[in-house]
């Protein structure tokens, strides 16, 4: 009975999350969402999936990272080169879009997380224009005319990596080595005086977040038919970045809201394009000015559920937010 109010939470949102699929599939099959309401949907959680693996890297741990994009080019050119040139299946490419970014991750991340604060933020940006200047001159890849992809993501994958970034990375800020990370952000002196290997955890978050970033670039390249260098332009890495700051430094949950947001504020300003900056930039300044730490700050959603219940006589308020 103990383990299942410990867990019923975590059923009770795979049971809603299955149901949730299970209806945009029969909206899909029916042909009742067109193409544009698709492609917005499909966008939306190829952003979910960037703005989680970049809230382990600065939401948990603490790292300054603005590169992200460099993974999520990595990804998307190590998958499509796997489908187009080798002919290999779609899952596979998957599996290797990942681990190439991950494997970037690990590169970038064992020299250049010694440093911290700006240091790294600029060693991060350097990464992610190297890997666009590069792309931009293979010609193996299509060089800046970019490369052709067939349309191989479906919802099925979609709704698939979402929910295991989600429950990979909730686990992981939730399980010691979370716990380790987020001591890490909260000051790294006195975690490293604690014990607590820091060079070690720094790498491991960087290389899950690139890894689903990786994920993410799949999925990406994949669904839009086209990949272009300019695509993955230091731009991106602030649109990801910006998602993660919007929903609140810590807040996974707010990350996911913020992800959301943007993309529908961002999809339906398409057809103000003179404006569509300076709507999107008020957006932002507004949300910022009325919640300084984010939407969420360091909570996350269930916590005030939780705080709800304990309010009306239920269980006690074991309020969970990543703070140390």
């Amino acid at each position: 009975m103990a383990t299942w109010k410990r867990t019923s939470g975590f059923w009770i949102s795979i049971v809603l999350a299955l149901i949730f699929f299970v209806v945009v599939q029969v909206l899909i099959s029916g042909q009742i969402l067109n193409s544009f309401y698709i492609n917005t949907l499909f966008f939306m959680v190829i952003n979910i999936i960037l703005a989680v693996s970049l809230h382990l890297i600065i939401g948990v741990t603490g790292q300054f990272s603005i590169g992200h994009a460099g993974f999520f080019a990595v990804g998307a050119y190590a998958s499509a080169i796997m489908t187009m040139k080798l002919q290999m299946p779609f899952a596979l490419a998957l599996l290797v879009g990942g681990i190439a970014a991950a494997v970037a991750g690990l590169l970038i991340g064992i020299p250049s997380l010694r440093l911290k604060g700006d240091y790294l933020a600029i060693a991060t940006l350097g990464f992610g224009e190297i890997v666009r200047i590069t792309l931009l001159n293979v010609d193996y890849v299509g060089g800046a005319s970019g490369m052709m992809v067939t349309n191989l993501t479906t919802w099925p994958w979609v709704f698939a990596c979402l929910l295991i970034t989600i429950i990979v990375i909730a686990n992981f800020t939730n399980s010691t080595h979370g716990r380790a990370c987020i001591s890490i952000r909260e000051d790294e002196i006195a975690a490293d005086s604690m014990g607590i290997n820091t060079t070690y955890y720094k790498v491991a978050a960087f290389v899950i977040g690139s890894f689903f970033a990786g994920i993410a670039g799949c999925l990406y390249a994949h669904h839009f038919y086209i990949i272009q260098p300019t695509n993955f332009g230091f731009l991106k890495s602030f649109d990801i970045l910006i998602f993660v700051v919007l929903g609140g430094l810590g807040s996974m949950s707010g990350a996911v809201i913020a992800a959301i947001l943007l993309t529908v504020v961002s999809t339906f300003l398409q057809d103000y394009p003179e404006t569509r900056m300076i709507i999107y930039s008020i957006v932002l300044i507004l949300v910022m000015l009325y919640r300084p730490k984010g939407l969420l700050g360091t909570k996350e959603l269930t916590s005030f559920f939780k705080l709800r219940r304990a309010t009306e006589g239920g269980i006690g308020n074991d309020n969970k937010h990543t703070v140390a």
